[in-house]
């Protein structure tokens, strides 16, 4: 599979050495992807291994003990996870990239959840449901959020939203960070597809959010939150939206890596009523076209990452260009998996079809991975045609 030809260091830990880990945890959470599925959440054991690792640090501020290495290095220990588990690595995903935007935060903010206690842990919940009304220092804020991802392991949650004034009137749009005593977590999350991911519902009502842990939603998704004052790591000017869904791919190519893998420890032995089922040219043909489309898509989602991270390191703005480019490989990739793991399971025969085989826990959470509304390829094809042909945006 593909490797890169640079080191990053930051003091003792480098990239070999967080990627190490991380393949050293595949057997594990292969172990537990069956229970984690069944009790709709991470097995504690598994984030317990992601904290005793240093996993959830690689782009945590230095300031509060994390490593400040780039998105990409994230990319590939989510990867590499996932090649084990999707469930459990979509929660790592989520658990190891909020640290980075917790960092566009106010520094007081970053304090509040890491002063004390730097191994905190925080969730979001991305869609713009809560309603905020503003109050003396700060915002009262009401909404019930869907899709956080991880909340039973967080100590935190990020919550999107618009300001309200008095008259309902809509205002810009937020990001508040609140306490996890201050929601309440519903168990709604019953679903076919990264079932262990645990990513339910919660409620906030009435909670008052002081002025230093409200985050303006344009100037972040530019890569000029508050925080990006105080840091000079590059990873903390990424801008999201764009080229920033690729950790959503990274779980998308390294569980249909991880369904390669055992396609072949199953298909290598298997015999037919004709045969060596791998002495088939048909089977034969199969595999390479779908490890053809595999490794593609990990070229093509890692490049557009990798490039982003060059612009910012040598301190220069991603460009428009480069963000919408970057969401069409993005998205163009985990169709690519998509193809391929549908190719694969086609012709894994009627055992892949049981409960205990991993083949379709893989495929569900592929195709499940590949279903959240940052990948959605349609809208990024389009969003890219519009920008080639010089045509207007949606919002801009």
């Amino acid at each position: 599979m593909l490797t890169t030809v640079e080191t990053r260091r930051t003091g003792a830990v480098t990239r070999e050495d967080l990627l190490a880990r991380a393949e050293s945890l595949i057997p594990a959470l292969r172990e537990r992807a069956e229970a984690g599925e069944k009790a709709g959440k991470c097995p504690d054991e598994t984030v317990r291994d992601y904290v005793a690792n240093d996993l959830l640090r690689v782009c945590q501020p230095s300031r509060y003990g994390g490593f400040d290495m780039g998105y990409d290095v994230l990319c590939e220990i989510i990867q590499t996870l996932a090649r084990g588990d999707g469930s459990q690595a979509w929660t790592y995903m989520v658990l190891a990239d909020n640290p980075l935007k917790l960092a566009a935060y106010e520094i007081a903010a970053q304090d509040d959840v890491w002063k004390e206690d730097d191994t905190k842990r925080l969730t979001v919940a991305v869609s713009p449901v809560g309603r905020a009304r503003a109050v003396d220092g700060g915002v009262v804020w009401n909404g019930e959020h869907g899709f956080c991802s991880g909340v039973d392991h967080a100590d935190w949650v990020m919550c999107g939203g618009f300001e309200y004034d008095e008259a309902g009137r809509k205002g810009r749009g937020l990001s508040v960070v609140v306490p996890k005593s201050d929601i309440e977590v519903i168990d709604d999350w019953r679903v076919i597809g990264l079932a262990g991911t645990g990513s339910k519902s919660f409620k906030v009502k009435d909670v008052f959010v002081p002025a230093h842990r409200i985050l303006d939603k344009a100037a972040n998704d530019a890569g000029r939150g508050p925080g990006t004052l105080y840091y000079t790591a590059p990873v903390t000017r990424l801008p999201r939206g764009g080229v920033s869904a690729v950790t959503y791919t990274a779980v998308v190519v390294g569980v249909a890596q991880g369904f390669l893998e055992e396609f072949l420890k199953i298909t290598g032995p298997r015999k037919s009523r004709n045969g060596a089922v791998a002495a088939h040219g048909a089977i034969q043909a199969s595999v390479g076209l779908a490890s053809a489309e595999i490794e593609a898509a990990e070229r093509m989602y890692l490049g557009a990452v990798r490039e982003t991270m060059q612009v910012l390191e040598r301190g220069e703005t991603c460009s428009e260009q480069m963000q919408v480019q970057g969401k069409r490989n993005a998205c163009y990739a985990a169709q690519l998996c998509l193809q391929a793991v549908q190719r694969l399971f086609n012709i894994a025969g009627g055992r892949a079809l049981y409960v205990d085989s991993p083949l379709q826990r893989m495929f569900r959470d592929c195709f499940a991975a590949a279903a959240h509304h940052s990948l959605v390829w349609e809208t990024a094809a389009a969003d890219y045609g519009r920008w080639a042909l010089g045509q207007p945006r949606d919002g801009k």
